[in-house]
């Protein structure tokens, strides 16, 4: 019923709203320009086309044909489409995201539903709707962009490996790559993520099955005077202390920033049971490695991450890409991290651990001010391109003041520990580890500032946050509202021209 619910809600605002931007704007917008013409290359069944000045591969183009495949029929039919290729309009290209965005409302539904199992049905569906409409996700939801097919891709990914299906999680996942090829980062992600759950279980219940065959009765002679009873008695305390050793270093699932188990011993923990379990889990975790291999046998064919356009998107090394992510996914989820708990618990944390606090802190201090004077990069396409928000914001924010860009290093460092201690709450320390490090590779090369790119590590941010109350995200629901709203109209109804360039231009994301 949750399911039929959130998808019904979520149809509610993207059918119309598809309807009013494919009647204003019908014809291809900023790079839809390539995207549009590349699939429709697809449609007349022209596979050796390729534009040059496309960066991604064509996965969305192949479910592209599969959508238009599917409605062929009806539209033959019904004498609307005299052919398979006049069915690749840009407003039929354009339903395909709408229809991706239906079905990751119901992904959400069932990886929030899996991850916090005692949440009631309505604060579910109310979760997931929320997060459905998400600014960044929400608005590509209605353009021919990769964005909407790149995510819901990698939360069926980790939603099948959830569920311990990890040969369909990595099916998924490779193809979540042959739509955007960073998303191999994810896919390392999720079968580390799996690898931490499968192991720490295994490694809790072999202690378990451990400690039940250890006998504690008394030694006791035989009749010829052995002690072979002594003798087994000692070598099984023997067990049940190295087995002691290992279960106390595991943490519980749903472990809190409190939790006495340190990041050391939790890896150590994983390592144990790794050996104990190293077969099971190569022959589980083999289609992930599968999915690397054939990554990196692409990398070395194509000679960059990038297919085409290659000059304007070259690996750069953007540290405060992964500091302004920090702070965007913040603001986003404002309710949840601005309160007094979360206030009082960073503040008793600090408090508690103050030599370490203060050390830690002046480490990253400098480490944030570093980042922002040398690795700040102002990509062409930024400071020329006056239709995206980042150009404004870069300009009369960020660069308004040579001073500016430093003062915001504190106020970065803060959302980033918010967001840690947010995480630490549900998920074990090893886990968030590999979730920065993971948003860290995919971020920082990026030399271009642009938000969609943190959508995905939003996601699995937003997906773990422990606060369920309604009223914080029926809050965080009315913002994205507002936000969406002013978006939408800014893209329709207020265009304006280049003195430079023909053609009418639109403010987007």
């Amino acid at each position: 019923m949750g399911r039929v619910a959130v998808a019904a809600i979520v149809s509610s605002w993207v059918v119309p709203i598809s309807l009013l931007v494919n009647a204003i704007v019908p014809d291809p917008y900023m790079d839809e320009i390539f995207h549009i013409p590349q699939a429709q290359q697809y449609c007349r069944g022209n596979f050796g086309s390729w534009d040059p000045m496309i960066t991604t591969p064509p996965g969305l183009y192949c479910l592209s044909l599969a959508h238009v495949a599917s409605l062929f029929p009806g539209f033959y039919s019904a004498q609307a489409a005299s052919s398979f290729s006049d069915m690749c309009s840009a407003a039929i290209l354009r339903s395909i995201n709408g229809v991706l965005a239906v079905i990751c409302s119901i992904i959400l539904y069932d990886i929030i539903t899996h991850l916090k199992p005692s949440l009631d049905d309505r604060k579910a569906m109310l979760q997931a709707v929320v997060l459905s409409l998400y600014p960044l996700h929400w608005f590509f939801t209605f353009l021919y962009y990769t964005d909407v097919a790149s995510v819901t891709a990698v939360l069926a990914m980790y939603l099948a490996s959830l569920k311990k299906n990890y040969w369909f999680s990595a099916l998924i996942g490779g193809f979540s790559v042959v739509i955007r090829q960073t998303n191999i980062i994810w896919v390392l992600f999720v079968a580390c993520s799996g690898i931490i759950d499968i192991s720490l279980m295994h490694g809790k219940d072999h202690a378990r099955a451990a400690q039940s065959d250890v006998s504690i009765s008394k030694p006791s002679l035989t009749h010829d005077g052995g002690l072979s009873t002594t003798g087994l008695y000692m070598r099984k305390r023997k067990s049940v202390k190295s087995v002691d050793i290992v279960e106390s270093s595991l943490p519980s699932r749903h472990a809190s920033s409190s939790f006495p188990s340190g990041l050391i011993d939790e890896i150590q923990a994983i390592l144990v049971a790794l050996w104990h379990e190293k077969w099971g889990l190569l022959i589980s975790f083999s289609p992930y490695l599968i999915v690397l291999v054939a990554f990196i046998l692409f990398l070395r064919w194509n000679g960059s991450v990038v297919l085409g356009a290659k000059e304007a998107h070259t690996v750069t090394l953007h540290f405060t890409q992964l500091l302004y992510f920090s702070l965007v996914s913040v603001l986003a989820l404002a309710p949840l991290h601005f309160t007094v708990t979360q206030a009082v618990e960073l503040f008793q944390l600090f408090w508690k651990y103050r030599p370490r606090c203060f050390f830690v802190g002046f480490i990253a201090l400098i480490i944030g001010f570093l980042s922002v004077h040398f690795f700040s990069v102002a990509h062409p396409y930024l400071l020329a391109d006056n239709r995206h928000y980042p150009f404004y914001l870069w300009r009369k924010v960020i660069m308004a003041h040579w001073s500016i860009k430093y003062l915001l290093v504190p106020i970065y460092l803060c959302s980033w520990l918010s967001i840690i201690h947010m995480l630490g709450k549900s998920q074990k320390k090893i886990w968030v580890l590999a979730y920065v490090l993971a948003t860290a590779a995919v971020l920082i090369p990026t030399p271009l500032i642009e938000f969609r790119y943190y959508t995905i590590p939003f996601y699995f941010l937003a997906l773990h946050c422990s606060k369920n109350d309604s009223q914080s995200w029926l809050l965080i629901g009315m913002v994205y509202v507002g936000v969406n709203i002013f978006t939408m109209m800014m893209f329709l109804f207020r265009p304006f021209h280049w003195d430079h360039e023909p053609g009418i231009q639109r403010f987007i994301w």
